[in-house]
């Protein structure tokens, strides 16, 4: 792991997380970081680990799992994230120097997807927009129509991640 360096850090890396990181991978996405989840994947496949290990090396990004065997046949490229608890995950991806806990409200915590700047129509149609809120930036998934912006869930994840010792 100490290969891996600050410089590093930032939104250039990308990460591969194993079905038992479902929170997790939810938060990197808010942070900006490009996470694909194995949830994604066909469930029961005998094979999956190797498909993970696979998909990880094709597509240069970082295994996180809470697999120890997984992760050792993972080398380098994987993390064994060794709580349950999501802030102790994010905890010790910032200590292994892989990532910043920001929220950049720039991915889908859904799909994954790029979000871009909603429009005034998307935002109208949105049955669960909030009203009144004409300082507020909208952000758009393409991928799952949905609508985010900075409200209270973000607030929380914010105070949250602010809680973390190391901040």
């Amino acid at each position: 792991m100490s290969r891996r360096s600050t410089e590093k850090t930032g939104s250039g890396v990308r990460f591969l997380a194993d079905r038992m990181l479902g929170t997790l991978t939810r938060y990197l996405r808010f942070m900006g970081y490009d996470t694909m989840s194995a949830s994604s994947l066909t469930r029961g496949n005998t094979r999956e680990d190797t498909v993970l290990l696979e998909i990880a090396a094709e597509s240069s990004r970082i295994l996180l799992t809470r697999d120890k065997e997984l992760a050792r046949r993972g080398g380098d490229a994987a993390v064994y994230i060794h709580s349950e608890d999501v802030l102790d995950q994010v905890r010790q991806l910032v200590e292994a120097g892989l990532i910043r806990p920001e929220i950049r409200m720039s991915r889908c915590s859904v799909c994954n997807a790029r979000l871009r700047p909603a429009t005034e129509r998307e935002i109208r149609e949105t049955t669960y927009a909030p009203v009144g809120c004409a300082d507020t930036d909208f952000f758009w998934c393409a991928g799952c129509k949905k609508l985010y912006w900075m409200g209270s869930h973000g607030e929380h994840l914010i105070r949250r991640l602010r809680g973390i010792s190391l901040l």
